[in-house]
C-alpha cells in the first residue's frame, strides 16, 4: 500500500478534502487485506466499511506517514475480528498453552471463566477481551472502540470485578 507522503501528511493534519481522497484511494488495498483476513462468515465490505470510517476518524493520531501502511492493515484485521465476534455472541478463548491459563490447566477453570466473561454486559466484554486475550494496549482499545482511555479503563475495571463475582458466586 504506497501512498503519496504529501496527501497523507494533509489528511494527518485535518485537511478533509485530503482524507477523503486517501480513503478512495486506499479502499481497493483495504478490500483486499479484509479479503484474507476476514473469516469466510464475515462480508469483508463491512469489514472496510466500518476500517474506512475508523480511518476517517483517527487519522490525526497517526504518528507517522511511515506508519500508514501498517495502522490501517491493524484496523482492517480488528476489524474483521470484532465482526466476527459479534456475529457469533461468544468469547473466544485463547488456546490452552495462552499465558492466562499457565497458572492452572483445569477445564473445569477454563470454562467457568468463559462463561462469566460471557456473561458480561457487551461493552465490557469487548474491552476486557481486547486487553486480556488480544493483549491491546489501552490506548489501542479507546482507538478501536471509540473511547477515551479513561472510559476503557472504567470498562476493564468493571468487567474484571463482575467476573471476579461471578467466579465467587
Amino acid at each position: 500500500m504506497k501512498h503519496d507522503p504529501r496527501l497523507l501528511e494533509s489528511a494527518r493534519q485535518g485537511d478533509i478534502v485530503a482524507v477523503e481522497q486517501l480513503l478512495v484511494l486506499c479502499r481497493p488495498d483495504l478490500r483486499r487485506i479484509a479479503q484474507s483476513q476476514c473469516a469466510s462468515s464475515v462480508d469483508p465490505d463491512d469489514a472496510v466499511q466500518e476500517s474506512l470510517l475508523l480511518i476517517y476518524r483517527r487519522i490525526g493520531a497517526l504518528r507517522t506517514v511511515a506508519a500508514f501502511p501498517a495502522w490501517t492493515f491493524s484496523i482492517v484485521r480488528r476489524e474483521c475480528h470484532r465482526l466476527l465476534r459479534s456475529m457469533r455472541g461468544e468469547v473466544e478463548l485463547p488456546e490452552a498453552d495462552h499465558p492466562v491459563f499457565a497458572y492452572n490447566d483445569r477445564f473445569d477453570l477454563r470454562r467457568d471463566l468463559a462463561a462469566a466473561i460471557q456473561s458480561l454486559p457487551e461493552k465490557y466484554r469487548e474491552a476486557i477481551i481486547l486487553r486480556d486475550f488480544e493483549e491491546f494496549s489501552i490506548s489501542e482499545i479507546a482507538d478501536q472502540l471509540l473511547l477515551t482511555r479513561e472510559a476503557v479503563k472504567s470498562r476493564i475495571y468493571r468487567g474484571r470485578q463482575m467476573v471476579q463475582e461471578y467466579m465467587q458466586d
